[in-house]
């Protein structure tokens, strides 16, 4: 008989030999909000966010812990985070116009090496970045913008 098994961990899990893993889920965060002005993404619920309503408007992206937590204080020197976001898109597209971090204007390193100008109008817009902790409250940043339609 099968049964099914659930682990909670509270704090970090760390692996210091090979693992092999059966399977892992991923939170994601779903809204039905437009995207338009400043889009706090809270890391501490998760990195991957999924806006299913048209944008409305140019967005600028926070990334931090939560409203009481920063990146900066949660995120160790030497170590990286994923964050992605899938945009809709009507037939405007708009686009992610600014990137902070804890509320500071980082200017991220684009795949192609320019960053996006628009959107992609009519598809899903999903932005990647790829943030690297360098020293205290530094981050280099690698964006990327793929459409999928």
């Amino acid at each position: 008989v099968s049964q099914s098994r659930y682990l909670r961990a509270e704090s970090n899990v760390t692996l210091s030999t090979t693992g092999i893993v059966q399977q892992l889920f991923e939170n994601i965060n779903i809204s039905s909000t437009a995207l338009t002005g400043t889009i706090d993404l809270d890391i501490l619920s998760g990195t991957l966010f999924y806006y299913t309503a048209d944008a409305s408007a140019n967005w600028t992206f926070n990334i931090r812990g939560n409203s009481a937590t920063t990146l900066n204080s949660i995120l160790p020197i030497g170590k990286s985070v994923t964050v992605t976001v899938l945009s809709a898109q009507g037939s405007t597209a708009r686009y992610a116009s600014t990137f902070k971090i804890d509320g500071s204007t980082i200017v991220p390193k684009w795949q192609g090496g320019t960053a996006p100008s628009s959107g992609y109008a009519s598809s899903i817009n999903i932005y990647t970045y790829v943030i690297v902790k360098t020293a205290d409250a530094t981050f280099t940043v690698f964006g990327s913008l793929t459409k999928f339609s």
